[in-house]
């Protein structure tokens, strides 16, 4: 079964929710977003669609002059394993010269088009609600944009206790600030983050931004509840922040809950406006993650800051992966494609059982751990020996120093959970992935890992 719009109804709105002004976004950009102008040329780039127009703008490379002739590609067809067939897909004339030229920074247009339409039908959202949809080379790229420009050093962001470990090195190297609110098995606790908020210190500015990944929680491997994603949208207006909605596993979700609805698709109809969430997504887990493809959807002024950064950066995503994901989803259509990101869900919900049970096997009475509903992570907190800290009090056993100085040794591989704490720490967690390996060698590295962990604890 596809994944549908929302699995958890919504109430519906009493009458078009009111789109937050430019100006609520020119107050919030970071100094560096605020000074940052467009580049003059790929400003102008767009232009060149017009009808009739004749362009001596762009220095771009004649086609002629490339030596590439045509690229096939085989792609299976989004069906149930053992129906699938492989079907030639050619990219040749002049698909073939946009894939190899200088394209738009905010993507090519039909890529564009296409999410638009994904994002209407997944998130039940209108097409005169204030946003649009802008692609970049990767998820990761966007994240490292939008934080540039929403913050400057000294500022304090929202992260959820764990977060994902790629995203703080790019806040810290701002000089950011961090307060750290804990998730459980419900997601990121709101009554937690309403206490900091409501006693925040007058005399500082209160954060701009929460940070979170709602689906899948990597590496908590846990998913927002409908309740607690209501929540955050109150308390975003309520203390007026903007909700970075990071969710590379929204289609990889495959719990027993009906699926929540996104926070980009709650919040017209929860706060009656729209413009506090900003949304990523990426085709890294649904697609290929070496196409370097991701998409930001959310108002137009913060997605044109962060286009502008591209504009003088990478100037845009790359071509050739533009094309290529064009003409996979043109030949699947929608449906096709969310039949595909369902067999994704359903193949990764298998190897999350497979690790489980070998977790049952090896690992009862030495580690704890949840069943995640989403993603590819099991967050499992092994039962070290405990360790005191500098005021004498018992603290969690250190992860990092077991793996880094026995597992490794040992011949298996995970991430100590301190690498996802931005407070400094020590935590017995580790994040264990089960994306890759086959059933066989999960059941040998699980087994490894139970080997090692009982020395340590005897």
């Amino acid at each position: 079964m596809s994944p549908q719009p929302q699995s958890t109804e919504a109430p519906a709105a009493a009458s078009r929710p009111t789109i937050l002004p430019v100006q609520f976004y020119e107050d919030r950009l970071s100094v560096s977003a605020s000074a940052r102008k467009p580049s003059p040329l790929w400003e102008l780039f767009s232009a060149e669609s017009n009808p009739g127009l004749l362009s001596l703008l762009a220095g771009k490379p004649h086609p002629d002059t490339f030596p590439f002739e045509y690229i096939h590609l085989g792609v299976r067809s989004p069906g149930a394993a053992g129906e699938q067939v492989t079907k030639e897909l050619t990219i040749k004339d002049e698909e073939l010269h946009v894939a190899m030229q200088y394209g738009m920074t905010a993507g090519e247009k039909e890529l564009r088009d296409w999410l638009t339409t994904l994002t209407e039908r997944v998130h039940s959202r209108g097409p005169n609600e204030g946003w649009r949809v802008s692609i970049g080379a990767g998820s990761q790229d966007l994240l490292y944009k939008a934080f540039n420009a929403l913050l400057n050093p000294g500022d304090t962001v929202i992260v959820e206790g764990p977060t994902y470990p790629g995203a703080t090195p790019i806040m810290t190297a701002l000089g950011c600030k961090y307060v750290s609110i804990d998730v459980d098995n419900d997601g990121i606790i709101a009554s937690d983050l309403e206490k900091v908020l409501d006693n925040w210190d007058s005399s500082k500015p209160k954060p701009k931004a929460v940070y979170t990944i709602p689906f899948g929680s990597n590496p908590a491997g846990v998913t927002a509840s409908y309740e607690r994603r209501v929540e955050m949208l109150k308390l975003a207006k309520k203390h007026d922040f903007i909700i970075l909605e990071d969710d590379p596993y929204y289609f990889l979700y495959y719990g027993d809950r009906p699926r929540p609805p996104s926070y980009f698709s709650l919040e017209g109809k929860i706060l009656g406006e729209v413009g506090r969430v900003l949304r990523f997504d990426s085709f890294s887990k649904v697609m290929a993650a070496g196409l370097r493809l991701g998409w930001l959807t959310g108002p137009d002024r913060l997605l044109g800051a962060i286009e502008a950064h591209s504009m003088t950066n990478i100037v845009q995503a790359s071509s050739i992966s533009q094309i290529l994901a064009i003409k996979v989803l043109r030949e699947w259509g929608i449906d096709g494609f969310l039949k595909h990101v369902q067999n994704a869900a359903n193949f990764y919900k298998r190897r999350r059982d497979v690790m489980a049970a070998a977790l049952d096997r090896h690992m009862k009475g030495i580690a704890e751990w949840t069943q995640p509903d989403a993603a590819m992570f099991f967050w499992i907190k092994l039962k070290l020996p405990m360790s005191v800290d500098l005021q004498s009090v018992e603290i969690d056993g250190d992860s990092t120093t077991f793996i880094r100085s026995k597992a490794i040794d040992r011949g298996v591989l995970v991430l100590p959970g301190a690498t996802s704490f931005v407070d400094g720490r020590q935590t017995a967690r580790v994040r264990v992935s089960f994306s890759l390996l086959s059933d066989e060698v999960t059941e040998e590295a699980i087994k490894r890992l139970a080997t090692v962990l009982t020395e340590e604890i005897h």
